[in-house]
């Protein structure tokens, strides 16, 4: 039957997922103090160990990599253990989680950087918009361009967090390529304007990217390992001339590193527009391909069962619904979430919606 399909086990890389119910990776302000996850973060995510495979919230590589307040790390050594608490607690009951690896590049603020220090980005280019800071919203400054001996240095960031990730106890890793942020800026021609062998041309601009997923994957193994792209996103002041060709692109350079799958955003969160073919993207992959844009219980299913998709994310749905599997397995009704608490606070909206009597 249709209705099965969301809760059929898949074996992708080295991982064997019970169902094909993702969390995605969701941002909600709520680390400790040096940005360390807590025993509030490992009750988070232990309620919703069903999933087949949950994603962590992005999080930094660095103390270069931060962009926003209360988000958490895995650069320290108290970091480390505040994650190992909650791989501990998902375990325990039986569930698999993916760490998210994240470089904000140019979306900082100098307020959150090491010594006040300018965010870095491909290129100097300063994004529309405000920063979130724990001063308030203030505008984005003009990112310094790395110069290309800096390079190597953040892929090594990228390697040590995967290092890391695996002392925490996670079973795999998610590179964050999506949603303008460090790895996307030096994707898109309209932020990465370098005319060396990081960008001028596509190839060069998916260099970083290759460079960053071979170290990642050096550490871990191909088969632990996971990247997120958004090829249609605008959001954080983020273009491209030619989604189609640069995220096709990418899809093929990807193929060859045998990863867990390619996460793949679909759509623009800015004007609720999806125009490209994802199957195109699919098919230049090659591997698990797991898809994310507001997708209901019916639109999952129907993309497992056309094939369009083998694991489908979602997002704000487990938000609000920690059972979120066992809601769809019994046509349950779904507790809606609250906007108002996604982002910071405490238990309220994070930790207390009702599961199933």
């Amino acid at each position: 039957m249709d209705t099965d399909l969301l809760f059929t086990e898949i074996t992708t890389g080295s991982q064997k997922l019970a169902n094909r119910v993702v969390m995605a990776p969701l941002t909600r302000n709520r680390a400790g103090a040096g940005n360390v996850p807590t025993d509030l973060n490992a009750l988070y995510y232990g309620q919703r160990a069903t999933a087949g495979l949950i994603i962590t919230e992005a999080t930094q590589i660095s103390p270069q990599g931060v962009g926003y307040p209360a988000t958490p790390g895995i650069h320290s050594t108290e970091q480390v253990l505040g994650w190992k608490k909650v791989t501990r607690t998902v375990h325990e009951k039986g569930g698999r989680i993916f760490l998210q690896l994240w470089h904000v590049g140019r979306i900082s603020h100098p307020s959150l950087q090491p010594e006040g220090a300018l965010p870095v980005a491909p290129s100097a280019i300063r994004p529309a918009g405000e920063a979130f800071t724990y001063e308030g919203l203030k505008p984005f400054e003009t990112p310094r361009a790395l110069e290309i001996h800096e390079i190597q240095g953040v892929v090594d960031q990228y390697a040590r967090a995967a290092e890391h990730a695996l002392e925490a106890g996670f079973d795999g890793v998610e590179i964050h390529a999506a949603n303008g942020y460090l790895i996307d800026q030096f994707l898109r021609d309209g932020t990465n304007r370098r005319q060396d062998a990081y960008g001028g041309g596509l190839r060069q601009r998916l260099r970083f990217l290759g460079e960053v997923t071979e170290a990642v994957t050096g550490v871990l193994g191909s088969g632990r390992v996971g990247v997120r792209i958004s090829p249609e996103n605008t959001f954080n002041d983020i273009q491209d001339s030619d989604p189609r060709k640069t995220f096709t692109a990418v899809a093929d350079l990807l193929r060859p590193h045998g990863l867990a799958y390619l996460h793949v955003v679909e759509g623009d969160f800015v004007t609720g527009k999806t125009l490209l073919d994802y199957g195109e993207v699919r098919r230049a992959f090659g591997g698990t391909f797991m898809v994310n844009g507001g997708y209901t219980q019916e639109r999952a299913e129907a993309a497992i069962r056309t094939g369009a998709a083998d694991l489908v994310a979602f997002g704000s749905l487990y938000i609000a619904n920690p059972d979120l599997v066992e809601r769809f397995r019994k046509g349950a009704a779904l507790n809606a979430p609250d906007p108002a608490t996604y982002y910071g606070g405490d238990a309220r909206g994070y930790t207390d919606y009702p599961f199933l009597s």
